[in-house]
């Protein structure tokens, strides 16, 4: 990716998170004259994920926080929103969607006086569950649970806030699958790639629903960080961000053990969920016209990757 210029100063909420982190490591590598500044309240996101940073951070809930009294008149270059409960399994319908909707509507008109622009963080669970198996970023949203409906107003927000400012740059990267280092802080809401990988590394038989056959678009974290910077070019609205190329479970068990060096036989077990998306699939074309998105990883590339980087325990 080419170096923005002029990138001197730079927001990121949810800094301290999985995505977060590895995106402002990746901001510091490439604008190392610049001053980051991170805001999390740590719910979803672990100190230990900062190690190495050289920036600020605000310990506050975005969507408490007033802005304006505590940044006054700073200006950024960019916001990066990744901040938001990231636990699908909170059904609290007034916090999911307070917290998460309310925090980027606090970020939005912090930014809209300099019109900074902001690329934030989507979600594929807007997609729902059921329906078609390839998801575009023109079909409309089916949320099944109150994350994923939480996530569907941010794209909401994102819309009517560019079509009142079409100058202001404001882009949504729709996160699919993501798996990678900085994750194992999520216990059992990080990728299925670590957690079988956790499994295999005890010794025991990796665990799966009958019978392994279900599709994921699973996407290393280093792509979707490309696709997080590439947002600072590219027009505003919406964009997929996965690999493209849905893999199977059994796919995963076979990338993890071939890594680890192990065999051990998959248990297969029934799936207690009736209404368990069967697949997930990542339509690029809109990303990779306007987005310049194109993913360099396949699932055994990041897995070993993952391995390589110490992380995949």
């Amino acid at each position: 990716m080419k170096k923005s210029p002029g990138l001197k100063k730079i927001l990121v909420t949810g800094g301290a998170g999985f995505i977060g982190s590895n995106l402002i490591l990746t901001l510091q590598e490439r604008h190392p004259q610049a001053w980051i500044v991170v805001v999390d309240d740590f719910r979803s996101g672990h100190f230990k994920n900062l190690t190495g940073f050289r920036g600020d951070v605000v310990a506050a809930d975005v969507a408490r926080l007033d802005w304006k009294a505590h940044f006054g008149r700073e200006k950024f270059d960019a916001i990066f929103h990744e901040a938001s409960i990231t636990d699908t399994t909170e059904h609290n319908q007034f916090l999911q969607t307070h917290d998460n909707v309310e925090g980027f509507r606090r970020v939005l008109e912090f930014a809209r006086p300099n019109k900074t622009p902001i690329v934030y963080a989507s979600s594929a669970a807007t997609y729902g569950i059921g329906g078609e198996a390839v998801n575009l970023e023109t079909q409309p949203p089916k949320p099944a649970n109150i994350y994923a409906f939480s996530k569907v107003i941010l794209d909401n927000l994102a819309r009517e806030y560019s079509k009142k400012n079409p100058k202001w740059r404001i882009v949504g990267v729709r996160y699919f699958n993501v798996f990678g280092p900085r994750e194992g802080h999520k216990g059992a809401a990080s990728s299925m790639i670590l957690q079988l990988a956790q499994l295999i590394k005890e010794g025991k038989r990796p665990r799966v629903f009958k019978h392994g056959e279900q599709m994921r678009d699973f996407v290393y974290v280093k792509d979707v960080v490309e696709a997080t910077l590439l947002g600072l070019s590219a027009p505003s609205g919406v964009y997929n961000t996965g690999s493209g190329a849905p893999r199977s479970f059994n796919d995963v068990i076979a990338a993890v053990q071939s890594r680890l060096g192990t065999w051990l036989e998959t248990e297969y077990f029934d799936n207690p969920y009736p209404f368990y998306q069967p697949h997930t699939e990542a339509d690029l074309t809109h990303s990779r016209k306007l987005l310049k998105y194109n993913p360099q990883f396949t699932l055994e590339k990041g897995v070993a990757d993952y391995h390589a980087s110490g992380f995949l325990v």
